[in-house]
């Protein structure tokens, strides 16, 4: 049976002086959730946005989109999202990956270390985070973490853990995903460590069902059901117009994909409303995608964006 549509926004930054609004005007659009990044630079910090943002809603979620395993301690990631958890009434979903953008890394001086090696740090990394928002006390070693008898997160409820998102586009992230994660977000590789031409073509709809392979491999692996997982898609570029061909033509020049391959990729919204709502529904049901995350960054886009697409399928 296919999960209902959920649909969210992606914010760097938020006006100084209208943050509040802003924030409101998500919940108020009918949007499930406000999802923060985490690289650095001019972006506001994640923790801080999440939890003010919580602050001042009363349904709308908080999440992460992704933190990277690297930049927090895992005893600092535990600490930070069971305090929102609470913060925010259980709207919390906190979205954990293995890191990619070696800018990041480079700029703050920290070593870019091979994937596989920040993949091992992300999984030893969750389980230190789950026994910490469960067990009074978390004793753990491994290769590149060793905690000894820390105590519990915070209080939070039994059974009203954080919701984990995890993201990725490498076979190795998605089977760890589909071990871990509640939500699973559905990411093109980036093995050179940036955005190139070539990124979005990952997202091709063959590619599609090769990652979802990885994400039910792991979860078979560790005993879970694969539809218990949803299932995230992060939107580059949303365009609502009568008239998609030239902007279709361009993206597949710049991404090296065929115009067909663009008007069915989930980075790229684009065509009339009923276009959009159409492709939508099939990729729920061809692929289970039904979590969709837009920009914020043009906020008349985000609210036709709510009127035409998220009021119509989510019933909001």
């Amino acid at each position: 049976m296919a999960k209902p549509f959920r649909f969210a926004v992606q914010v760097s930054t938020l006006p100084a002086d209208g943050w509040i609004e802003r924030v409101r005007s998500y919940e108020r659009l009918g949007f499930s959730t406000v999802f923060c990044p985490d690289h650095f630079g001019p972006q506001w910090d994640p923790t801080a946005l999440l939890a003010a943002a919580a602050a001042v809603t009363t349904r709308l979620n908080v999440g992460s989109l992704v933190y990277d395993v690297d930049y927090r301690h895992p005893v600092i990631h535990a600490k930070g999202a069971a305090t929102i958890q609470l913060l925010s009434g259980g709207r919390h979903e906190f979205g954990i990956g293995a890191g990619w953008m070696q800018t990041d890394y480079d700029e703050a001086g920290m070593p870019y270390d091979r994937p596989g090696l920040r993949i091992e740090r992300l999984d030893e990394a969750l389980q230190i985070i789950k026994s910490m928002w469960e067990n009074e006390r978390t004793t753990f070693s491994g290769k590149h973490y060793k905690i000894t008898n820390i105590a519990k997160a915070a209080e939070l409820p039994a059974g009203a853990r954080p919701k984990i998102l995890i993201g990725g586009g490498g076979p190795r992230v998605l089977r760890l995903a589909g071990r871990h994660a509640d939500i699973v977000g559905i990411n093109p590789s980036l093995p050179e460590g940036k955005i190139t031409r070539d990124s979005a073509a990952d997202l091709a709809p063959e590619r599609l069902d090769e990652k979802l392979r990885h994400v039910r491999a792991g979860a078979e692996a560790a005993g879970r059901r694969f539809d218990e997982i949803e299932l995230n898609s992060l939107t580059f570029v949303v365009a609502i117009t009568d008239d998609a061909s030239g902007l279709r033509a361009g993206l597949a020049a710049n991404s090296g994909m065929s115009v067909e391959q663009v008007a069915n990729c989930p980075i790229f919204l684009t065509g009339s409303a009923a276009e959009i709502r159409d492709g939508l529904e099939k990729r729920r049901e061809r692929y289970g995608l039904s979590y969709i995350v837009i920009q914020g960054r043009d906020p008349a886009m985000v609210e036709k964006f709510a009127e035409l697409i998220v009021a119509p399928l989510s019933g909001k």
